[in-house]
């Protein structure tokens, strides 16, 4: 059985964090109005008292090359992000991607104690004991340490500079790290 590739959007694929009217080498601009930020963009300008004015899009950076590296890696492929099934609308297909498997987050997790990132119990409870990696921007060695002592199988978490993105050498230690679980 493949490992599965847990992916966030904001910071691997989307480098949020970049000089903001700076994209960066090798990304495309897109502007995408989703359901969620479009209901989340309302309740702001409603707050501000602009209920009349229309939402403005999000900002998201993607590297079309993006899609076929990932595809290409020796993983099961599976949304670990707060795009939830919105991924799979709006960063797949630009990213050339089929639709994928998506973590629909609980809202009822107990949150973690001692700087572990709120997504970590719940991909390790996702992933049952089967070899996995993640790449997202908030992991720190917290996270490693608690999916050290509760998960049941191999794991990368693997921290991606929202500043730069996913880059080749990403791409690398993700092919050696499952290559290497035989």
């Amino acid at each position: 059985m493949r490992p599965i590739l847990l992916v966030d959007v904001d910071g691997p694929l989307n480098p949020y964090a970049a000089k903001p009217h700076r994209r960066p080498e090798g990304y495309e601009t897109h502007r995408l109005l989703t359901p969620r930020w479009k209901a989340a963009e309302r309740r702001r300008l409603t707050e501000r008292g602009l209920p009349d004015m229309p939402p403005k899009p999000l900002r998201v950076w993607l590297n079309p090359h993006h899609g076929p590296a990932l595809a290409a890696l020796p993983f099961d492929l599976v949304w670990a992000t707060t795009w939830e099934e919105e991924a799979n609308d709006f960063i797949a297909p630009a990213l050339g991607l089929p639709e994928l498997p998506f973590i629909a987050w609980s809202s009822t997790q107990p949150m973690p104690r001692g700087g572990v990132f709120w997504k970590t119990p719940e991909i390790v409870a996702r992933t049952t004991g089967r070899a996995f990696a993640w790449i997202d921007d908030e992991i720190t060695e917290a996270d490693r340490a608690w999916v050290r002592e509760h998960h049941d199988g191999p794991a990368l978490l693997r921290r991606i500079d929202p500043r730069r993105g996913l880059a080749d050498d990403d791409f690398v230690a993700l092919t050696d790290w499952a290559t290497g679980l035989d």
